[in-house]
């Protein structure tokens, strides 16, 4: 069936309702499982069935710290299944299956010209939304894509991946993007604090670009998963001195490298000192703002570097979908546990307060529709 404005076709996916689940973020630490109205949506705009969204440090943030307004439904490591066409969208139709990034910066701007594109004013419009002020919406079961992510940040999804493993082509930018601003060498020896599912990823893309990897958690649980993609050099955070442990294995010198991958700023001092004289330290999970004691002589004396590095770059967009989708790493793997969109405000309060046996946790509110899902019972 067709009506004005939009093309609407009835498949597998079923008919669109006219509300949904969702879960809304009303105040800090405050998560509901409500019913809203599924989006509309307009010319050149599409709708898409979420399947799978994975859960962001970020998300996570917002909701702890109350920095943005309520309500809002947020959720950004998104992929489903095109629901509805708007008018004028020729490069998709309804079943694609898709993964959408939730950004994408006007590459016009002083920012986007220094290719600082996380700083463009463009780039920080949100352009997919399930309602209320735009954030993502991949908490829900249908999120509007607007125009300029229609164009310019939707992926196909090939026939032979997943629709998991297609959710990661936004962190997997992200982590790219730190990567390249570290400039790495082969051969250097770079240490990665923190074998959460963003620790994994930036180790094996180091490995990838020929450094000698080390990796540090204070969970054995994750080292062991660490080895089982290859990172064979492990340090036990809960039982040994990291800095100390690096420094014996690079015959007293430290890491040429440190990725800091863990969160908040108490970690900021020990990964300075673990890496050597002249060597770099990449802070890539310190997002909340506030200040921090640091050695101001190891930047001045000891001539150490500090990077930092933030969302994703559009310049990395096709690396990342090559990555994923080509299976470089089997980032499905990361995802320890699904849940329901019934189940969203226990999924985050677990990512939240993450435990020995969790790594990545996926709100799946496409599995009703996809018996083949594994979602927690």
């Amino acid at each position: 069936m067709a009506t004005v404005g939009t093309i609407t076709v009835e498949n597998e996916i079923g008919r669109i309702p006219a509300t949904m689940k969702a879960a809304v973020y009303r105040g800090i630490n405050d998560v509901r499982l409500e019913e809203v109205a599924v989006p509309e949506i307009g010319p050149g705009e599409m709708l898409v069935r979420v399947h799978t969204c994975g859960i962001c440090g970020t998300d996570l943030k917002k909701i702890s710290t109350g920095s943005h307004s309520a309500p809002r439904i947020f959720g950004h490591e998104t992929s489903g299944v095109v629901a509805k066409v708007g008018a004028g969208v020729r490069k998709y139709a309804v079943a694609d299956r898709v993964m959408v990034f939730h950004h994408i910066p006007c590459r016009e701007c002083y920012y986007c010209r220094h290719r600082t594109f996380a700083q463009c004013a463009t780039y920080k419009k949100v352009g997919c939304t399930a309602g209320f002020e735009p954030s993502g919406g991949g908490f829900s079961e249908y999120v509007r894509v607007m125009d300029w992510i229609v164009e310019k940040g939707t992926v196909r999804i090939p026939d032979d991946v997943s629709f998991e493993q297609a959710s990661f082509v936004e962190p997997a930018n992200t982590c790219i993007k730190g990567i390249e601003t570290l400039r790495l060498e082969p051969g250097e020896t770079v240490l990665v604090m923190g074998q959460g599912p963003i620790g994994m990823i930036l180790a094996m893309l180091a490995k990838r670009a020929g450094a000698s990897v080390v990796t540090s958690d204070l969970y054995p649980e994750r080292l062991t998963m660490s080895r089982s993609f290859g990172l064979s050099q492990t340090i036990d955070a809960s039982n040994s001195d990291v800095g100390k442990t690096v420094r014996e294995m690079t015959e007293g010198r430290g890491a040429d490298a440190v990725i800091l991958a863990v969160g908040g700023s108490g970690l900021i001092r020990p990964a300075m000192d673990a890496a050597r004289p002249g060597g770099r330290i990449l802070l890539f999970a310190q997002t909340t703002r506030g200040e921090v004691t640091i050695d101001p002589a190891a930047v001045c004396v000891d001539e150490k570097t500090l990077l930092g590095s933030y969302s994703a770059s559009v310049d990395l967009q096709e690396e990342s979908v090559r990555f994923v989708m080509n299976r470089e790493m089997d980032l499905e793997r990361l995802i320890s546990h699904r849940f329901r969109l019934e189940q969203s405000v226990e999924a985050l309060e677990l990512a939240a307060h993450p435990r020995r046996d969790s790594m990545k946790i996926a709100i799946q509110p496409g599995s009703a529709w996809d018996s083949g899902t594994r979602v927690m019972a």
